[in-house]
């Protein structure tokens, strides 16, 4: 069985967990001694005062937001999605905005986002003069139709 391996950095820091047994993510918790308040329009690095080890170069770990924040404050993700590469040793931050306009409170200890591990396919690159044609084409945005 493979371990992602978790260092706390701070002690105060707490170990990600998932909230069910049927979670897909483990929940990300600020590790910050006071509140930190998130205007409206603005965007905030949270800590979460711990590093992590993946098993190999095929995973990768995923931050992604609480959803509940998101539907219930707007608070989300200044990068959408937070990528964590398998060689990467430092503290795990979140990066939260808030696109509300009301200011939001974090608190100590709170869950801000989930941190979801995935497999990586490592592939050769190579470049070539053509590629294969298919359906689609290169028709892009909307180009499937809108249902």
């Amino acid at each position: 069985m493979e371990v992602l391996k978790i260092k706390k950095l701070k002690e105060n820091a707490v170990i990600p967990k998932r909230a069910t047994t049927g979670s897909a993510g483990m929940d990300l918790y600020a590790c910050i001694e006071n509140e930190v308040t998130i205007e409206p329009g603005k965007l905030t690095i949270i800590p979460t005062g711990i590093a992590i080890a993946l098993p190999s170069e095929n995973y990768m770990a995923n931050i992604y937001a609480r959803s509940g924040l998101g539907v219930k404050h707007g608070i989300c993700l200044s990068n959408g999605v937070g990528v964590i590469d398998s060689d990467y040793r430092g503290e795990v931050c979140v990066g939260l905005c808030n696109v509300s306009d009301t200011p939001y409170i974090v608190q100590p200890n709170e869950r801000v986002a989930q941190l979801v591990i995935a497999p990586v396919s490592v592939m050769q690159t190579e470049e070539v003069l053509t590629l294969d044609e298919t359906e689609r084409g290169s028709g892009g945005f909307g180009s499937t139709g809108k249902n």
